[in-house]
């Protein structure tokens, strides 16, 4: 077990301990030198070592080094969730405790660690823990769901404190089942709802001939179809956005769920432009996407009992809703020539949750400022959204679209 220390803390405080990335070149002499002492741990020439043999190189070779980058170092090791340590990784631990070799990276996880002085990183795994409460158990739930590095996760559930809630998923979903009571009495209606002819003459749903209306272009998504609708958003939407809202914080959260939103009745707008839109399945799926596709690129360090069962249920909801949103799209409107809802929207959140969903999502302890992905995939939605508004000023016109008439 490695304690982290009052005197680690002292001296973090006054230094921040800093990682190289594997995008870091190091000098040729330190290379050399870092390979032939993996090679001695290595005999079997696997490219691995494990955590203990790193702990033992470090006890024969460690003592040149600071004592406490020494005891970082072993913590670090201890952190590894994988159990083994790779050449590059090997040479990034190693290279952060020479104080001749430092970069402008930071690995922000450890920082935060070593700052809490109180803090201990158990070799246990965080899973093995006994005796922890509901509350508790539920935050740990949480880490292994949606953090890949087991030190993040120990990191995370330490200082999880539910201060503040996750109230933005929260605040959402209640606000979109009180709409939809509320029409449920007014149109004595619970089964697809936008089936009466009262449905879209509210200033909630997106209607192609209400498009100067900036807000609708958001404030569709607390109208739904119908019950069936409405539950298999709200389902996807508490069991996938309220964890991540836990770990990443509602204005990460946020920004994916509006983003997503605004692109589904955008890409409408572009592509299906005479059909109106109801339902939060744009923000829906732009979380679900991001979150799905971080559990595959971290596949290795995600793994916990019933991931796989997990996707597959997540991805047959998302199938279920989506197929459900196509049929209704072709079945026969209820007030012809108006078309019902589409469901290009859903596909607009998809591609939203793989670009920026899945940067926000990806590192969930870096700031957002500081990832020029991020920066890129922003500026291109950005682009998008320019070319979405001047769409919809001009493009109506100039193709002589024949709109419905309005609601």
């Amino acid at each position: 077990m490695v304690n982290s220390s009052p005197a680690v803390a002292a001296h973090a405080e006054g230094e921040e301990i800093e990682v190289l990335e594997s995008t870091d070149v190091l000098p040729v002499a330190p290379e050399d030198q870092w390979k032939s002492l993996f090679d001695k741990y290595d005999p079997e020439n696997s490219g691995f070592i494990s955590t203990e043999r790193f702990r033992d190189l470090l006890a024969a070779h460690g003592s040149e080094l600071d004592p406490h980058k020494l005891e970082v170092l072993l913590a670090l090791a201890d952190g590894n969730a994988d159990g083994q340590i790779c050449y590059q990784d090997f040479v990034n631990l190693v290279s952060s405790a020479d104080e001749l070799e430092m970069s402008n990276k930071r690995s922000n996880s450890f920082r935060r660690a070593i700052l809490q002085g109180s803090r201990q990183l158990r070799n246990s795994a965080l899973r093995e823990e006994v005796g922890l409460g509901l509350s508790r158990r539920l935050v740990r739930h949480v880490a292994y769901e949606t953090l890949p590095r087991e030190v993040d996760r120990k990191w995370y559930f330490d200082s999880y404190t539910y201060c503040p809630p996750p109230w933005f998923m929260l605040v959402i979903t209640i606000a979109e089942v009180v709409v939809f009571m509320y029409y449920g009495l007014q149109l004595n209606r619970w089964v697809l709802q936008v089936s009466s002819p009262y449905f879209l003459k509210g200033p909630l749903p997106y209607h192609p001939q209400l498009r100067a209306q900036a807000w609708r272009y958001l404030s569709y998504i607390f109208m739904h179809a119908g019950i069936e609708h409405l539950g298999l958003n709200m389902a996807m939407q508490l069991l996938v956005g309220v964890p991540l809202e836990m770990v990443h914080g509602a204005l990460r959260i946020g920004l994916v769920y509006v983003c997503g939103v605004l692109a589904g009745s955008l890409a409408v707008s572009v592509t299906d432009m005479t059909a109106p839109v109801v339902g939060s399945s744009g923000g829906v799926y732009a979380l679900v996407s991001a979150h799905l596709a971080n559990v595959v690129m971290n596949w290795s360090g995600m793994k916990c009992q019933f991931k796989l069962f997990r996707m597959a249920m997540a991805l047959v909801c998302m199938s279920v809703e989506f197929g459900r949103a196509v049929w209704l799209r072709f079945y026969p409107p209820a007030f012809p020539p108006c078309p019902n809802p589409s469901f290009v929207a859903h596909l607009g959140g998809v591609a939203v949750g793989l670009t920026l969903g899945v940067v926000v999502l990806q590192n969930y302890e870096q700031r957002l400022q500081e990832q020029s992905l991020f920066w890129i995939f922003f500026s291109v939605y950005t682009i998008f959204i320019l070319c979405g508004i001047f769409w919809n000023i001009f493009a109506y016109n100039l193709l002589d679209v024949k709109l419905p008439p309005p609601p």
